[in-house]
């Protein structure tokens, strides 16, 4: 028994020092990588008649590159497709409402990579989110067409700058990504909204392949 012990210590041992030189090259390499996982998201510096929100999941996938300016420094941008939004209750026009607002988003983040170690990164930056689709659900029976219409009719912001940092643990080609991202902009354009005001935030999760 203590044999196999041993065996099993030095084999997981090899393994990860072998992933960890492997790794270490990574650091000076060009690459590029796909990952897909998932927002979890909710609104904050909300403003409007008694609108509470609750945070809801959607889908997030995409592509990056990064860009080594140094064993320690790079620059990682990336494209995805980045599904936001909330579930809310509150008045409008005087009528309660339940709604559950679906964004469909392409986020383009501009990251700084600060690599402190082969498995360990850190990203920080800007990104800029562009809206491409939007779903208002309503859950009650009782919603109104004209409420509908004011949600549909909102005066929306189609581009928005938000701010992102998280890390990246990275084991040889795989790469497990932490992202939490806040818009920096309301989500209407010009202060007329009817709908509540808001800004979007959210944690994101994803598991990449780099090639």
């Amino acid at each position: 028994m203590k044999r196999i012990i041993l065996i099993f210590t030095i084999a997981v041992l090899a393994f990860y020092q072998g992933a960890a030189q492997s790794s270490d090259d990574f650091r000076n390499n060009f690459l590029f990588g796909l990952k897909v996982g998932t927002n979890y998201s909710n609104v904050y510096d909300s403003q409007g008649d008694k609108f509470n929100a609750d945070s809801k999941f959607g889908l997030a996938a995409g592509a990056f590159i990064s860009v080594p300016l140094g064993r320690h420094l790079g620059v990682q941008p990336e494209v995805l497709f980045s599904q936001k939004g909330f579930r809310a209750t509150g008045t409008l026009l005087g009528r309660n409402y339940d709604l559950t607002r679906t964004t469909d988003y392409i986020d383009v983040p501009l990251f700084l990579l600060i690599k402190p170690s082969s498995f360990f990164n850190i990203v920080v930056g800007p990104q800029f989110s562009f809206l491409i689709k939007e779903k208002n659900v309503f859950d009650t029976g009782v919603t109104s067409v004209e409420q509908q219409q004011e949600f549909k009719n909102d005066n929306l912001r189609k581009n928005l700058l938000s701010f992102a940092a998280g890390v990246d643990i990275n084991i040889q080609h795989f790469t497990v990504g932490l992202r939490a991202a806040w818009d920096v902009q309301n989500n209407n354009e010009n202060g007329t909204s009817t709908t509540p005001r808001y800004k979007n935030a959210w944690l994101q999760g994803t598991v990449g392949y780099r090639f």
